[in-house]
């Protein structure tokens, strides 16, 4: 009898082989998001090279061996069906439901989760996100469309049979093998492929690109191509001026919070999609738009009351109907957040923001020197500079900003499917302590799963990181 193990791989390692692949995939499909990828590296070495004190801390944190893996994607599904298998595919990624978002509010027909790493060492390692949509079809309010495009989307399956053969095996056998995973990575490529042909005829696909672009995006084609790829960058700002330097039309503003001396959660722009021939299903030949490049600077998780605090701000900001550029647009939030507190003692005082905690140098010469009862309480050690503290990065997504980037991408000016003044609570509750809507509970039925809430997430690390320092610091 055979009693040698097998060596299964790690979810890491997999997440990691696939992430490359989808990159080099993308770039060959949508060669200016090579040049994406060269303008941020510029930008990044550029702003490390003035700012050795940033280049330092993000070192310290694990963060800049990070910095250049570091992608998030998008997807849009079209079934429950397939919600359920890609929850199933993304855990051989190591990559669960994280939040759920809301987006019918703010006029865009999905919701969504993000697939991502949770364990810290797995976001140190490679944090692959996916930010995942399902279309909601019961907002196409013509029902002969509405039933067409569910008839559509019935007859497609965005996996291969050997994908699903795999993720079998990965469930039976708590793993798969190097080879496995090599296999796995092919053929989970081909979900997220572009395709050039269209499975409706040309007046289908207008009728629905005329109810909502994003349906046209799902609805009309054989897989949930993937629609972009977004590195990180460290400076967001010098990446909007460099974009129409490089040849790309960038998005007219850039979402989320205004540039600060802290940053808080997430900073986005894009450049715009390109526009694709595709040979329609009656053999003629159109347009369509979908695809684009994406950049995002990452800050600081916000709690529960620093997230309130910005939602009510942000809602002040947006309560202008003036058309702003981009400068006088990061003029004005400017102007409205100096009502948030841009010091990192003052946010991690104040409970606005997450942090991780561990020790300095001094502390590490004093572990096991202390009993319990004669431990300092925390401020007295950050004081006494024998612990450290540094915000925890923000690792989701702001459902008004990604409402935005599909809204200017897909040319969504009026979508005739049923809207309502994006109330920013509503898209995604701060504090995951509501009660889940309805559409929450359908999404979640889809998925087989409760999404993760963030903000527990956030919480627990920056109270093992606090713990674990502590222990340390106590004699044995």
């Amino acid at each position: 009898m055979n009693t040698q193990l097998t060596a299964y791989v790690t979810t890491d390692h997999i997440r990691d082989l696939f992430s490359s692949a989808m990159s080099a995939m993308y770039q060959a499909e949508v060669p200016q998001y090579a040049t994406l990828l060269k303008l941020v590296a510029e930008v990044n070495q550029a702003t490390l090279a003035k700012q050795p004190a940033l280049a330092e801390q993000l070192k310290m944190n694990g963060e800049l061996a990070r910095l250049n893996v570091e992608r998030h994607g998008a997807i849009r599904l079209g079934t429950a069906a397939e919600l359920g298998m890609m929850r199933r595919l993304f855990a051989v990624l190591g990559m669960q439901a994280v939040g759920y978002y809301d987006l019918a509010v703010a006029g865009v027909p999905v919701h969504s989760t993000a697939f991502r790493p949770t364990e810290p060492s797995a976001l140190a390692r490679n944090p692959f996100r996916i930010f995942t949509s399902l279309l909601r079809l019961e907002l196409i309010e013509n029902l002969a469309l509405r039933e067409q495009a569910a008839a559509n989307l019935a007859k497609r399956d965005i996996f291969t049979p050997r994908l699903r053969a795999l993720i079998r095996d990965f469930d039976r056998q708590g793993g798969l093998t190097e080879p496995q995973a090599r296999e796995f990575v092919i053929e989970a490529l081909e979900t997220f492929r572009w395709h050039a042909t269209a499975t409706v005829d040309l007046a289908t696909y207008q009728e629905l690109h005329q109810a909502h672009p994003l349906i046209a995006d799902v609805v009309c084609f054989n897989g949930p191509h993937i629609n972009h790829l977004t590195p990180r960058t460290l400076d967001i700002d010098e990446a909007q001026l460099r974009m129409p330097q490089m040849g790309m039309v960038a998005k007219a503003l850039i979402e989320g919070p205004p540039q600060r001396h802290c940053p808080i959660l997430l900073r986005q722009t894009s450049f715009k999609a390109q526009v694709e021939s595709i040979v329609f299903a009656d053999g003629q030949v159109g347009a369509h738009s979908a695809r684009f490049g994406e950049i995002e600077q990452r800050g600081a998780a916000l709690t529960a009351k620093g997230r309130a605090l910005y939602d009510a701000l942000l809602t002040k900001a947006d309560e202008s109907k003036a058309e702003l550029d981009n400068v006088a647009r990061q003029r004005q939030l400017a102007a409205i957040f100096s009502a948030f507190t841009d010091d990192e003692a003052t946010l991690r005082r104040q409970g606005l923001a997450f942090f991780h905690y561990q020790l300095t140098s001094a502390g590490e010469a004093a572990r096991g020197r202390y009993l319990a009862e004669t431990l300092p309480d925390k401020e007295q050690l950050l004081e006494q500079g024998l612990l450290s503290a540094a915000p925890l990065t923000y690792e989701d997504f702001l459902p008004v900003s990604a409402a935005g980037i599909f809204q200017s991408n897909l040319g969504a000016n009026k979508p005739s499917v049923p809207t309502a003044k994006a109330d920013i609570a509503q898209i995604m509750p701060f504090n995951g302590q509501e009660e889940p809507s309805n559409s929450q509970i359908q999404f979640e039925q889809a998925l087989g799963c409760a999404v993760i809430d963030p903000f527990t997430l956030y919480a627990q690390q920056e109270r093992q990181s606090y713990a674990q320092a502590m222990q340390l610091l106590l004699k044995a």
